[in-house]
């Protein structure tokens, strides 16, 4: 198929990396410094199983593009709207655009600006871009994705290529899921600068991450979302499972970038305002991630 990832960070490049591997046309669009990199020396993908350069297509422009099957949209939420408009023009009317971001609203988004079929996706994946050009894998990669006509057949592509892939009929609660796990870590690890195990032995932490979990969890039943029981304790043990890994929120800061965190916790607790559920936790980890973007520092 021929494939465009749109958004080419850690987690487009990791996806990226797993399908050039499986012989796809793979183009990544992303920042100019991978972008170069990749162009020079192909996608160095660094995992478990494999570690050396795969030769791929880069570039930074979405207009540049040439009609792909599929695409990997994996833009930061603040650039949804602005990318979908560039990337309507390029596509053809049975391209299938699979969203691979964090929230929960990008999907409809999406949907109000392109007319091709638009997949929700739950991504569970611990990458980071350690260098120009390089993505490091640092655990799982799993994907949860919505179900369409195309889903059946996107997930076996998908997971010939090595990435396990199941079709959910509740998509919106696997989302809402994966939304209060980057609720409950990331602010915490963005402000301290530190990884999820460390994070955990600080006194309090887990009462925090178990308060924010709780507010999350209420604002979802009052949006009419239904969640399973044992959320709040599968979130609670995700630190352990994953104890090296650093939330995306922190590695935006520590690269200068802008955070998504006012489409994380700040979307609980807009939608605390609108349905008269209080968020206060959220509120202070929202605050905080805000209060490291303005100062343009972060304690570690």
């Amino acid at each position: 198929m021929r494939i465009a990832v749109i958004g080419a960070g850690a987690v487009g490049c990791y996806y990226g990396a797993k399908l050039l591997r499986a012989g796809h046309d793979v183009t990544l669009v992303g920042r100019q410094i991978h972008v170069d990199a990749i162009n020079a020396r192909g996608l160095r993908f660094e995992s478990a199983e494999f570690d050396g350069f795969i030769p791929a297509k880069a570039m930074t422009q979405i207009a540049d593009l040439a009609l792909p099957d599929l695409v990997l949209f994996a833009v930061k939420s603040g650039d949804t709207n602005s990318s979908a408009t560039a990337l309507k023009p390029v596509l053809k009317p049975n391209s299938i655009v699979l969203s691979l971001q964090n929230g929960v609203d990008n999907p409809e988004r999406l949907r109000a600006i392109l007319s091709q079929p638009v997949i929700a996706a739950a991504v569970y994946v611990a990458s980071e871009m350690p260098g120009a050009g390089h993505v490091k894998h640092n655990g799982r990669g799993e994907l949860i994705i919505g179900a369409s006509p195309a889903s059946d057949t996107l997930a076996k592509l998908l997971s010939d290529a090595g990435v396990p892939t199941t079709v959910a009929s509740d998509i919106d609660a696997v989302q809402w899921s994966k939304l209060i796990n980057n609720c409950a870590y990331n602010a915490l690890s963005a402000v301290a600068g530190i990884a999820y195990g460390e994070m955990f032995k600080v006194q309090g932490v887990p009462d925090i991450v178990a308060n924010a979990v709780v507010e999350c969890m209420a604002v979802a039943r009052a949006c009419g979302v239904s969640l399973p029981a044992d959320l709040l304790n599968k979130t609670l043990a995700l630190a352990a499972s994953m104890p090296l890994q650093q939330s995306s929120t922190s590695q935006d800061l520590a690269r200068g970038k802008p955070s998504e965190i006012d489409f994380l916790n700040g979307f609980i607790v807009r939608k605390g305002l609108e349905h008269g559920v209080p968020t206060p936790t959220n509120h202070a980890l929202q605050v905080m991630v805000k209060l490291v973007e303005r100062s343009g520092s972060r304690r570690s």
